[in-house]
Parts: C-alpha cells; sequence; structure tokens
C-alpha cells in the first residue's frame, strides 16, 4: 500500500472511479474527479482513504475531486458509519463553513478602487484576521462576554443570542443548521458538558477564545467581495430567485470556522481518545493516531459528541456575525445599504441522516451536504423545491460558485466537495512562487486585498483547477451550477502592523 498511486483507481465513468477497498473486503471507495483529477490525487491522500475505509464501523467512503492529504482522513472526503463517530474525518476547525450575504448594490457601485478600499478598511475595523485575535483586537466590534459565550455555545443562533449580538434574528431560517444539540438531543447536555469542561481546566482562556467570535482568523480563511453572475439559463434563474441571488450585484463570500474556540475542544478530543486507546491497546487504524474513533453509546462518544456541538454552534455564530459586521461596514460607506443572507453550510461536521434507509453519521471533512430537490430533509425549509445553496469556493482568480445538488448526488453520501483543494503543500508554495508576481496578478485583475503582501502559501497557483472541479462535479451528475462569483476584494490574515496596505 506505501506505492498506493492513481493507477489502483478503476474508472467507473468519465468523472467517476472505485478504489478497492483493503483487500477487497467491503464496499469500494467511491472516487469523484475526472482523469485529470484522478491522476493528481497523491499517493499520502489515497493512503488515508483506504486507512479510514478499513476502520472499524465504516460503510462507505467517498473522495470528492478537491481531495488531499490532511490529517488521518483525507481533506476532500465523506465517511459513513452507523456505529462510531470519527474525530479525525471531523478536523480541528470543527465546522469550518461558508457564507454568502447577497447586497442590493449593484456591481457597477463598487467600481472605483477608493471606494472599495474604504470598504476594505470598514471591515477590518469590525472583523480583525489573524491567529488569536478577536473583537478587542478592532476599534468597531461587539463586545462578547464569557456568559454570552456560553448562550452562543450551547443554543446556537436563538432569537436572544442573534439580538444579544445584532444579528438579524431571520438569517437562522437560512442555515444548514442553526443549533447543534448535545448527544441526547438537548441543549442541557451541552451546558452540562462545558462546564465540566471550565471545571477541570481543559477548557483553558475560555473568555479570551469566545471573544474571537466574528473573527477569520488566518490560513485559508477568507471574506470576499464577489459579483453575483447568474448562468443564462431557466433552472438557474429559478434556483437563484429561490435562493436569494441578485445577477449583477455585489455578495460577500466568506469562509471560516470555530476559531480557537473549536481548536481547544477538537484537540482535547484527539487527545483523549488516544489516551484511552494506548491504555486498551487498541490498535490505530491504518496506524495513524489521527484516525482514533468512539462507538456511538459510548461515555467517549457523548463526549465527542458535544464537544462537536458545542463547537458548532459557536462557528454558527461567528459566521453570522460576521455577515452582520460585514453588512454594516457596506452601510458605514454606502449609506442605505441592505443585504440578506442567502446561504450558511458546513464542510467540517458530523451529522446524523438517513441514508440508504439507515440511520448514519455522515462526517464531511472538507465536503459540503449535497441535497437535491425534494429530498425529505428539505421539508419546512425554503428549498424543498429546488434543492439547498451549495456555495464552493474557488479562488479570487479563478472564481467560485453557487451550486445546487442532482439526484445523482446520493452517489457521494448526497455530499460534494469543499472548494478547489490544495495542489501544492503550504512550504512547497512558498518556496517556488514568487511573491511580486502573486502580487502583481491581482493588481492586474483589479482586485484589491487588505494585505501588504498576499500570502504566498494561500496563493491561487497553490489550489487545483477550479475548472476541472467544477467539471468533475457536473459531469458525475452530483450538482449543476447556479451562479459564478467573481471577486472585487479579498480579506486574508494580513500584517497589521503594515496597517492592512495594499
Amino acid at each position: 500500500m506505501e506505492n498506493m498511486t492513481a493507477s489502483n483507481l478503476i474508472a467507473t465513468g468519465e468523472a467517476t472511479a472505485i478504489l478497492p477497498a483493503p483487500h477487497s473486503k467491503g464496499k469500494p471507495i467511491t472516487v469523484i474527479g475526472t482523469e485529470a483529477i484522478r491522476n493528481a490525487f497523491d499517493p499520502t491522500c489515497l493512503q488515508q482513504a483506504l486507512n479510514s475505509r478499513s476502520a472499524p464501523g465504516v460503510s462507505d467512503l467517498i473522495l470528492n475531486p478537491d481531495a488531499h492529504a490532511g490529517y488521518g482522513a483525507p481533506v476532500g472526503c465523506v465517511l459513513i458509519s452507523p456505529t462510531h463517530v470519527y474525530p479525525g474525518p471531523v478536523g480541528v476547525d470543527i465546522k469550518c463553513s461558508m457564507s454568502l450575504l447577497q447586497l442590493n448594490l449593484p456591481a457597477a457601485a463598487i467600481a472605483d478602487r477608493p471606494l472599495r478600499r474604504a470598504v476594505i478598511n470598514a471591515i477590518a475595523e469590525r472583523t480583525p484576521t489573524g491567529a488569536g485575535k478577536g473583537q478587542r483586537s478592532v476599534k468597531k466590534s461587539r463586545q462578547v462576554s464569557a456568559e454570552l459565550g456560553r448562550e452562543v455555545a450551547i443554543n446556537g443562533a436563538t432569537a436572544a443570542v442573534c439580538e444579544a449580538l445584532g444579528i438579524p434574528a431571520h438569517w437562522a431560517a437560512r442555515c444548514e443548521d442553526a443549533f447543534h444539540a448535545g448527544h441526547d438531543e438537548t441543549a442541557e447536555a451541552l451546558g452540562q458538558r462545558l462546564e465540566l469542561l471550565i471545571a477541570q481546566g481543559k477548557f483553558p482562556k475560555f473568555d479570551e477564545k469566545v471573544r474571537q467570535l466574528g473573527s477569520y482568523g488566518s490560513g485559508n480563511h477568507f471574506g470576499e467581495c464577489e459579483i453575483v453572475e447568474v448562468l443564462d439559463n431557466p433552472r438557474a434563474h429559478a434556483a437563484a430567485e429561490v435562493f436569494g441571488l441578485r445577477d449583477g450585484h455585489v455578495a460577500f463570500l466568506s469562509h471560516c470556522g470555530s476559531r480557537g474556540f473549536g481548536y481547544n475542544l477538537a484537540r482535547g478530543q484527539f487527545q483523549a481518545l488516544e489516551e484511552k486507546f494506548r491504555t486498551w491497546d487498541i490498535p490505530f487504524p491504518g496506524g495513524d493516531r489521527e484516525l482514533v474513533y468512539a462507538p456511538l453509546g459510548t461515555a467517549e462518544a457523548d463526549a465527542y459528541l458535544d464537544d462537536m456541538a458545542l463547537g458548532g454552534n459557536f462557528a454558527t455564530l461567528n459566521h453570522l456575525l460576521i455577515n452582520a459586521l460585514v453588512l454594516e461596514a457596506f452601510q458605514e460607506v454606502i449609506p442605505g445599504v441592505k443585504g440578506e443572507l442567502v446561504y450558511f453550510i458546513s464542510h467540517n461536521i458530523a451529522r446524523k441522516e438517513v441514508y440508504h434507509d439507515q440511520v448514519v453519521w455522515v462526517h464531511r471533512k472538507g465536503a459540503t451536504r449535497a441535497f437535491p430537490a425534494q429530498h425529505f430533509a428539505l421539508k419546512g425549509t425554503p428549498f424543498y423545491e429546488t434543492g439547498h445553496p451549495i456555495l464552493l469556493p474557488g479562488n479570487p482568480q479563478a472564481g467560485s460558485a453557487v451550486m445546487v445538488a442532482e439526484p445523482g448526488a446520493e452517489k457521494s453520501g448526497y455530499s460534494v466537495n469543499h472548494g478547489a483543494g490544495r495542489a501544492m503543500g503550504r512550504k512547497e508554495v512558498i518556496r517556488r512562487l514568487d511573491q511580486q508576481t502573486i502580487d502583481g496578478s491581482f493588481d492586474s485583475q483589479d482586485i484589491l486585498t487588505n494585505c501588504y503582501n498576499y500570502p504566498k502559501d494561500e496563493a491561487p497557483a497553490a489550489y487545483k483547477d477550479f475548472t476541472e472541479v467544477l467539471r468533475s462535479v457536473e459531469t458525475a451528475g452530483l450538482a449543476s451550477t447556479v451562479a459564478k462569483l467573481r471577486a472585487r476584494f479579498v480579506i486574508k490574515d494580513a500584517d497589521v502592523s503594515l496597517g492592512g496596505a495594499a
């Protein structure tokens, strides 16, 4: 298995393939991607997929076209189990997600570069970037107390929590999940779990972590001002109308998760389960300690589900607050602007779903839920007749996309990729790419940023060909494109000592 390559994949269609399970025991791994995408999968990614597929209780594993090596399980995979929960196929950034805010502002209104710079500065005064940065780091922040932080983590996007943070309460209806309950389907379980963690000293600097609410953090997280381009076909127009998309108008796309709050919970779970495995002398799947697991119904599984829910609720309010602050920033520069949330959807979460008439836990790590029209789980939502919005970031220069699922998404566990996926590791990108060329490429396309120098490890060239990734999804029959998003400016982790100049 050490020499695993794309040659081990068996094509089943133009954009689908299988990877036989280890020793050909059990259902093969489903692979989504054209030949060009499949040939680019690195050996570590494929080996991690095999390790994950052979782990206890795993009934299905799917590799999406953006898949690449991660911790334990590949980023860009879907792991389905009716009996176990796995922290690895959720990841350390619990409920890392995408959200899209639609404004009633025509594209021409932000053509002026000084005006865009003013909006960037207004956002930077409200939504900090960078590791460890929170609301105290910016002057036009929301004050988030420890008490309010507890309410956020335990109760999610309730009307009371939204009101306290200045978030329109009706935005909760535009969330994939506005609230995550504890292992017993109650908020009380989350309250008890949180108090236990704090009392045992397992949640250090809790007060500081909750103040990160409404911030992007670092790495691949971003905020992006977009121009919406709805595809010119009847189905796209019908879906766009339900989604609330406005062709030729400004929107704002955000990518972030649960910040240090969720990271603390996730790392604690990895450490606790790894200690249990060593104490009980249980082998790690594939010898990888990042693939620890817990059988459902055990105290260990209950603790993980509670911690994941706490992190998930924090991530939800983090996104909603960012969108409220971004709207406020636009309104400061351009009075009278209105905005509505299109959707908020996760790509790092485990959800209880019904799949093939069985109740299972679908773990999506760098993967996005994709329920098509008339899927029973969408009953009672605005999206039952269309399918819900799927938000897929590409890169600022190639653009991003809003898609909607097709019935064929069943083959992938009702999931699609979460974006383009990395083509090069961060160290390789930093070594190979030229900073001046990167910055010049943004200037030549009239895309502003808040960075003195755009982060080399996040350069567009570090990511896979987004056009080919989207072609894989559409050719495989998983989803179709509703709209393209074209970037006009980008908010990324910047060196604040340089004043955010660009």
